[in-house]
């Protein structure tokens, strides 16, 4: 894998629109925490895998349900991945962390057109480092 890292990170504190992109732990319950999100990817292009670190995440809040996978949703459709981990300090919980992998160039293709609108639906900005 490549070694360069992307992260996504929070511009401003614009709401999402309604009925555009979203990111759910629960079907249904869209999560309004705005994760970090690293990005790597293969020298030659054919793979990569994105980081999701939500820090505070509201499915923990009001008994949302069980988490069942991450779920990234647009106007083209969903996405999914089940790798994802919840972080607990004194036995609560605080974060979870996702990763999502991509196995081809056009899964790449497709989860950085799903990162454009969330980003532009949630202020977020891009630095590479």
């Amino acid at each position: 894998m490549n070694r360069g890292v992307a992260r996504a990170t929070r511009a401003s504190r614009a709401v999402t629109r309604a009925g555009t992109t979203s990111i759910q732990f629960v079907k249904g319950q869209n999560e309004t925490s705005v994760p970090e999100v690293k990005l790597t990817r293969s020298k030659d292009g054919s793979n990569g895998t994105a980081f999701f670190i939500f820090a505070e995440p509201d499915v923990f809040e009001n008994g949302q349900g069980d988490i069942t996978g991450m779920f990234l949703n647009d106007e083209e459709g969903e996405m999914s991945t089940v790798d994802v981990n919840a972080k607990f300090i004194n036995g609560k919980p605080s974060g979870i962390e996702a990763r999502y992998v991509m196995k081809t160039e056009r899964d790449w293709d497709r989860f950085m057109r799903f990162m454009a609108r969330y980003a532009e639906d949630n202020g977020l900005g891009f630095a590479k480092k």
